[in-house]
């Protein structure tokens, strides 16, 4: 049993939290930025609700995080009362925000220097995956540092992989942001389609599926899409805060986006339409049904 801290309890953190407590049975100090999510959470689990991210870090033998951007990362690592600043020496810092790969390299020096491990391990599979304890799991960092960190991910992830040094589980998840925004627009385009030609869409769904169009998108999402009811996954504001980041790291290795780029268009359109919350399977709401 370890003692740990987690920093962040949104629709993600909160389970994954959960999780180390229940499942791995670890001593478990929480923080979020609004008091209260943290006392319900303690509710629910036990643990120990701490007032600053450097009281939750301060004995721990790692420190966990899941928040919304860079900046909110920074915040909560080096920021006055920033996990960084009481972190022990050995210890582990683990990242699970999506933030940029330029964010994980930074904080991992930083970390470097003063004594203790940083690995950047953005996640995907959603709310449902880490509400499941079976997350995908993508790291960044020194493998020493990995191997002690596996058994604590594991606690909530089916799958966890080091891809390189500092930053590369970042990239590994703007890969996966950039293959997931073809997938949702290739799907609805094929729903929309259907659709418009009177085809029985669940006989259809149901047939291709069982083919070489089969993804996970087309499994978990074509039935809310095809009712256009789009609360069940990732908000289209943050997939849009995500490939802004695939794009800013394009620009500098020089990557082709051509296809996200469109489909970042489409998800702009979704905002508009007064979808900025809506999960990213309304792409299809913009396709207009055939009257």
């Amino acid at each position: 049993m370890a003692r740990v801290a987690w920093l962040g309890l949104g629709v993600m953190g909160y389970p994954m939290a959960g999780h180390l407590k229940v499942r791995g049975g670890h001593e478990v100090v929480v923080y979020n930025r609004s008091p209260a999510k943290a006392e319900k959470w303690q509710k629910e689990f036990g643990g120990t609700v701490a007032a600053t991210p450097a009281e939750a870090a301060r004995g721990c033998d790692a420190v966990f995080s899941c928040v919304g951007n860079d900046d909110d990362l920074r915040s909560v690592t080096t920021g006055s009362d920033g996990a960084f600043q009481s972190m022990a020496a050995g210890s582990l810092f683990i990242d699970h925000t999506t933030a940029s790969a330029k964010a994980a390299r930074e904080l991992a020096a930083d970390a470097e220097q003063r004594g203790f491990h940083f690995l950047d391990c953005p996640v995907s599979g959603g709310q449902a995956g880490a509400e499941n304890g079976v997350l995908t799991v993508m790291a960044g960092g020194e493998e020493a540092a990995f191997k002690k960190a596996e058994p604590l991910i594991s606690c909530f992830a089916r799958a966890v992989r080091l891809m390189g040094p500092s930053g590369s589980g970042q990239l590994a998840k703007m890969c996966n942001q950039i293959a997931i925004a073809g997938l949702v627009q290739g799907l609805a385009e094929s729903i929309h389609f259907a659709e418009c030609a009177g085809l029985d869409v669940t006989a259809l769904i149901e047939t291709i599926s069982k083919g070489a169009a089969q993804s996970w998108q087309m499994e978990n999402r074509w039935k809310t899409m095809h009712g256009r009811k789009f609360d069940f996954g990732f908000a289209v504001d943050w997939m849009r805060k995500d490939l802004a980041i695939c794009f800013d790291e394009a620009a500098s290795n020089g990557a082709d986006l051509s296809v996200a780029k469109i489909v970042d268009g489409f998800y702009r359109e979704v905002q508009s339409l007064g979808g900025s919350r809506w999960d990213t399977s309304s792409l299809i709401a913009r396709l207009k049904p055939k009257t």
